[in-house]
């Protein structure tokens, strides 16, 4: 694997770092196909945002979402 320009001899990973190198272990190596399952895991997130948006009221949730137009 080739090292990052600013990695420095011994730094430790950071915890999204360790993330994407098991995300690209699952998909068997494959860097396209493990970026491809995010990309699909991101989609189905935002629709369940959006659904929790649709229900929730914005009083309800303190201002934590922008309220409706």
């Amino acid at each position: 694997m080739k090292k990052r320009q600013n990695e420095s001899a011994g730094e430790d990973m950071s915890e999204l770092e360790l993330f994407a190198h098991q995300a690209i272990a699952a998909a068997g190596g494959d860097a396209v196909i493990a970026l491809l399952n995010v990309l699909v895991k991101n989609v189905e997130l935002e629709r369940e945002l959006a659904l929790s948006r649709a229900a929730v009221s914005n009083g309800f949730s303190r201002g934590w979402h922008k309220a409706r137009p």
